[in-house]
């Protein structure tokens, strides 16, 4: 047969309460903070006064705008752009204004050039869903927002272009060299 021996618990101490109430306050605390740590950088940018966030997520800001007509699918555009990382890391950047197709870059990009009038200059921030998303592209990693700051200068639609450089070919086979028979440079010919 056993026996049991019934020993008292002495009473807990205040001073114990009191860090056990602590403790419970800094751990709700701590579970709030990385709870808004895990708000991403585009939700904090969105919460900018001067940024726009389309519907389909494109964040921009406007840093001069234009004015005139906006780029459509069908147009080349003539920028002057600078790719960046969200660290900092300039990725791509134009020496000279640059043509491209408004469909023929990133989703984001292309939305970006579309919201755009002549002389603008915009700062996008291109999720990665709208870029490259789980695909790396050279120095741009997997899944990265991308930043860009890209002016305007001037677009056309492509069909002018096409023309533009079938009147120049045209030119070429029909005998090249400086129109009006002027001499073609330095020395002559």
């Amino acid at each position: 047969m056993s026996t049991v021996t019934a020993v008292p618990i002495p009473p807990v101490k205040r001073a114990y309460w009191l860090w056990l109430l602590v403790g419970i306050v800094v751990a709700v605390a701590a579970a709030a903070a990385l709870a808004t740590q895990g708000d991403d950088f585009l939700t904090r940018n969105a919460r900018k006064s001067n940024v726009v966030t389309t519907a389909s997520g494109l964040q921009y800001q406007v840093l001069k705008a234009g004015q005139g007509a906006s780029p459509t699918d069908t147009d080349i555009t003539l920028v002057m752009y600078e790719g960046k990382l969200l660290d900092g890391t300039t990725f791509d950047k134009s020496q000279q204004p640059t043509p491209m197709p408004v469909s023929g870059v990133v989703p984001g990009f292309s939305e970006g050039l579309k919201l755009m009038k002549k002389g603008a200059k915009y700062r996008f921030w291109i999720k990665p869903d709208l870029a490259y998303g789980a695909e790396a592209k050279g120095p741009i990693p997997a899944n990265s927002t991308l930043t860009f700051d890209v002016e305007l200068i001037d677009f056309l639609p492509e069909a002018t272009i096409r023309q533009l450089q079938q009147q120049q070919q045209m030119q070429q086979m029909m005998g090249g060299g400086a129109p009006g028979g002027a001499p073609e440079g330095p020395g002559g010919r």
